[in-house]
């Protein structure tokens, strides 16, 4: 046993930053895999200078949850290490509960770290995780990327999710509390099939004949992640080379763009949307498919908040308007996640979509070299139903419009998603 909890220890460390930030922080929800997690960081960190943080988030959905967050309190304080627990009210009882509290989780844990400046959070997923998460996503016809499942580091609103324990099982981990003489809690729900990590948590088991195990995947996920992230590197500089960005859209090479594999043709597409329109998920393949054949054939369409733009030889793709047709900000602010527009003090200015009415009031729109359609949906400095100042239009009147520094440029997406 003391063996089999070296090797746990040097595989942890080997995937934990290095150096270890002098703060850093633990996600412990009081499960075998994350108590475990909890466990071996503490004595990782004894004798450095790195000062552990953990937090528990009580999701509130079920009658024992907040005891078993103090439970989690209590070994935090046995261990020495400050412990918080994030409590999540935000659920209005719709949508996939589990989505629903996941999202919340990362939300949480993301505003906790930010509070108690902690720049990286330790995470108790295990290679049991990794491959429920590629039979899932098998089932959902998923390609390299949602096989490669998670990574051992994902970036989240300046946050470092470090996955350390991807490399272990969960009975592996099991076997270490027991050795310890270290307890951890059972969550019910784990045994609900209606839930269909739980029905891939099952089906693992049942592979065992054909050589398919937790660890088997992971394996798989890995390689597949090595072969997802050479992808990425080589779309990035596809992209470099195919498109340009003016005015938050983008204009992309036709003719270089249909000369592609599929693949890459689908990333920069998605890739596009995403730096464009923003959202948590990528566009449907089915929507990705037709927006593909649009562009080859030079034709309009919409796709995930953005409208694609035929201009000859390039294909434009732009916000769309109706997702920001009402969206209302004050100068200085973010407007559609990614504008910041500034200008002289000015008494009931606001800043809205350019729309028509204000398209129409900019005589020399054309010569900024824009479509049409990309220019109706930037950001303008309005009072009332006085246009101001339209700085993406050619009107700038002492005002400015920019994307916000701290959002990554267009081709930086391509590497972090």
């Amino acid at each position: 046993m003391i063996r089999d909890a070296d090797r746990l220890l040097s595989g942890l460390r080997a995937r934990l930053p290095n150096p270890l930030p002098s703060r850093l922080g633990v996600a412990v929800s009081g499960g075998s895999d994350s108590t475990a997690l909890l466990h071996l960081m503490s004595r990782i960190a004894e004798g450095t200078d790195t000062n552990l943080f953990a937090a528990t988030v009580d999701h509130g959905l079920r009658p024992e949850s907040a005891a078993e967050a103090a439970k989690v309190a209590a070994l935090c304080w046995e261990l020495e290490i400050p412990h918080e627990i994030l409590k999540w009210t935000g659920w209005d009882g719709t949508g996939n509960l589990q989505d629903q509290a996941r999202r919340a989780r990362y939300r949480l844990l993301r505003d906790w770290a930010h509070a108690q400046d902690i720049p990286a959070i330790a995470l108790g997923h295990t290679a049991d995780d990794q491959a429920e998460t590629v039979l899932m996503r098998l089932g959902r016809a998923a390609g390299v990327t949602g096989l490669s499942a998670m990574p051992v580091v994902r970036m989240f609103d300046g946050v470092a999710l470090v996955r350390p324990l991807l490399f272990a099982t969960r009975s592996q981990l099991r076997d270490y509390l027991v050795a310890q003489a270290i307890d951890w809690m059972e969550d019910p729900s784990n045994q609900n099939i209606r839930f269909d990590r739980i029905k891939a948590r099952q089906s693992l088991g049942q592979l065992a004949e054909l050589g398919i195990s937790a660890e088997s995947l992971a394996r798989v996920a890995e390689n597949l992640g090595h072969a997802n992230t050479a992808l990425a590197q080589y779309t990035q500089e596809t992209a470099q080379r195919l498109t340009v960005e003016q005015a938050g859209s983008i204009r992309l090479d036709c003719a270089g763009f249909s000369g592609l594999p599929k693949e890459l043709q689908r990333r920069i597409v998605i890739g596009i949307v995403r730096w464009i329109a923003g959202g948590d998920y990528p566009p449907r393949q089915a929507s990705v498919d037709r927006t593909i054949s649009a562009v080859s054939a030079g034709r309009p369409t919409t796709i995930g908040g953005c409208a694609l733009v035929p201009d000859g030889e390039f294909a434009w793709f732009c916000r769309e308007l109706n997702p920001v047709t009402d969206l209302v900000t004050s100068p200085g602010l973010q407007w559609d996640r990614r504008w910041i527009v500034s200008g002289p003090d000015l008494p009931g200015a606001q800043v809205r979509a350019l729309a028509e009415r204000g398209l129409k009031q900019l005589p020399d729109w054309r010569s900024r070299g824009l479509p049409r359609a990309a220019l109706l949906a930037t950001p303008a400095v309005w009072v009332g139903e006085t246009l101001v100042s339209a700085p993406l239009g050619g009107s700038g009147d002492g005002w400015t419009a920019r994307i916000d520094p701290a959002y990554p440029t267009f081709t930086a997406t391509f590497l972090s998603h």
